[in-house]
């Protein structure tokens, strides 16, 4: 994904213009973070398309995920409360209020986030040091991951993964003559140093999975903007060491890892949630069973409506039905791919390509620790599984990408520097 837009990246920025200086005004113009007025663009052509494309699958997404959810919790909710449609009401209600900011962030130029960014990076860094303080910090299965806010819980991690490429993309952006230059410097400082704190955190809680996925979004911003290569090797090679020792020095992540090598060794232990996904995968066919029909659900299947919605879509769907979510998925980053390579500046390409990343890793993690390619890990569906906070700033993150498909230039414009 990210060779494309690299690309374009190097085509030579000097004789680029915007197809914001080249239309005539059609609306009030907007003040740019940088002083300088901003001519909103209305939606016409291959900037309207990409627009509708992307809005389109974001929304087929979120019904399907509505409609899963139901289907995969009901069961649960029925044992925890009494009520089937209680785990299904919070997610109705999680859409809701996602709805609002997404469809204002998909309105709103998305430069107007740059005079946020730091203030927004700084207050995550905080949340994510408080969470871990105990009396803060709300502890699950030996995890402290969430604030409880009295109505629902706030997982600062999944803020993190919207504010770390929205604070990448600008600090890059504004030393882009520099990165220009080839001056490496510019590109790895202040942006690697938040990068490793970002991850550190998130592993202290601990969250190994999603510290991974958290550092390489930032990763790949940096190699968007044209971190050489050995540079993000040798970034590559520390990560991994990192999550080496972090799965060897932690008991149940030992075991985990090697249930996923050999899971039906583990078949009563740690490798219950991925043989009973494995069963579910397999009874689905080629049609699935029927929507509601599945068995996993009835409390065989662990976390069936978070991180495993995969293993009962695909057994009530079929594998016909877990290739049409998926095929959402790869229109949403080829998408994706389009608005980073035509947005009419890097800070508009590295934030595409950042969110971009972002839902398509985080899609990949989960559905391969589904079908076995990846250990087990905590990391949901996106738009899909139930989750308050993953939900919600996913659907910011997309309404951000919209407003830049909103401000794309034509194909044949050039993008300005």
């Amino acid at each position: 994904m990210t060779t494309d837009v690299r690309r374009s990246e190097r085509a030579g920025y000097a004789t680029h213009t915007s197809r914001i200086q080249h239309n005539p005004p059609t609306a009030p113009s907007r003040a740019r973070p940088g002083g300088r007025a901003l001519t909103w663009i209305p939606l016409d052509g291959e900037t309207n398309r990409e627009f509708l494309v992307l809005a389109a699958t974001t929304g087929a997404l979120l019904v399907l995920g509505l409609v899963m959810t139901f289907s995969a919790s009901f069961v649960q909710a029925v044992k925890q409360t009494g009520d089937a449609f209680g785990i299904f009401a919070k997610q109705l209600l999680w859409c809701g209020v996602g709805l609002i900011p997404m469809l204002i962030a998909a309105a709103v130029d998305y430069r107007r986030w740059r005079s946020l960014v730091s203030p927004l990076m700084l207050a995550t860094l905080v949340a994510m040091t408080a969470v871990l303080v105990p009396g803060l910090g709300v502890e699950v299965n030996g995890a402290r991951r969430w604030f409880n806010l009295g109505i629902a819980n706030f997982q600062p991690s999944e803020l993190l993964k919207l504010a770390l490429p929205l604070y990448v993309a600008h600090v890059v952006a504004a030393r882009w003559s520099s990165v220009r230059r080839g001056e490496v410097g510019a590109l790895m400082v202040p942006a690697i140093p938040v990068i490793a704190i970002s991850g550190l955190l998130v592993l202290l809680e601990p969250d190994l999975e999603t510290a991974v996925l958290i550092t390489v979004i930032g990763g790949i911003v940096l190699y968007v903007a044209g971190l050489p290569g050995h540079i993000i090797a040798a970034g590559t090679g520390i990560a991994s060491a990192v999550a080496a020792a972090g799965v060897l020095s932690t008991p149940f992540r030992r075991a985990r890892f090697a249930a996923w090598l050999n899971p039906t060794a583990y078949a009563d232990t740690f490798g219950y949630q991925t043989v009973q996904g494995f069963i579910a995968l397999g009874s689905g066919g080629w049609f699935g069973r029927g929507l509601g029909q599945g068995r996993g659900k009835w409390l065989y299947i662990p976390n069936a409506h978070t991180d495993f919605i995969f293993a009962i879509i695909g057994e009530e769907l079929g594998l016909f039905g877990a290739l049409f979510v998926l095929g959402l998925y790869v229109v949403l980053g080829i998408t994706g791919v389009r608005i980073a390579r035509r947005a009419p500046d890097p800070f508009g390409r590295l934030l595409a390509a950042g969110i971009t990343s972002w839902l398509l890793l985080q899609a990949t993690i989960n559905v391969g620790s589904v079908v076995g390619l990846f250990p087990v890990t905590g990391v949901t569906l996106p738009l899909v599984s139930f989750g308050g906070s993953s939900l919600v700033f996913t659907m910011i993150g997309l309404g951000v990408l919209m407003s830049i498909a909103r401000a794309g230039r034509e194909p044949g414009r050039e993008a300005v520097s």
